[in-house]
């Protein structure tokens, strides 16, 4: 399997531990327990900070090193699999934005409402630079060493 493979594998299993991240983050901000004094003891958004640094943002920059280096012959795998990519991070976030309504409007802040939203726009982005690869089949080119 060529590098380009390898690494839309990975920008893809990065895009799932993001959303899965994200998802519990939420999560527990829908269920924080009654003694849990939340003010002192946890704030989301440096969660969601570090979460964008170790999960969506590599994942981004693997997904789009994949794409420059099959963009000139095009690949229906690597495309499929950075449209995968697309779609669980657009899923993820969703449903992380469908939790928001669940939450207590104390604990909201401007990062916890506008992260979903802003990387559900970005995996259309993902997800169309995985169309244009999977569209644009052209022969790989033979190396010649001689």
């Amino acid at each position: 399997m060529a590098i380009e493979k390898w690494l839309a594998v990975t920008s893809v299993a990065l895009f799932a531990m993001f959303a899965g991240e994200m998802i519990s983050v939420y999560n527990f901000m829908v269920n924080v327990p009654e003694d849990f004094d939340f003010a002192t003891s946890f704030s989301a958004d440096p969660k969601i900070i570090q979460f964008i640094s170790i999960g969506v943002a590599p994942a981004g920059i693997l997904a789009a090193v994949a794409f420059i280096m099959s963009k000139k012959y095009g690949s229906r795998q690597i495309g499929g699999l950075i449209i995968a990519g697309g779609i669980i991070l657009l899923l993820g976030m969703f449903v992380c934005y469908t939790l928001l309504e669940d939450i207590k409007e104390i604990y909201l802040t401007d990062a916890v409402k506008i992260i979903p939203i802003l990387f559900m726009v970005l995996s259309f982005a993902v997800m169309g630079s995985g169309a244009y690869l999977a569209k644009n089949i052209k022969k790989r080119p033979k190396k010649e060493f001689f």
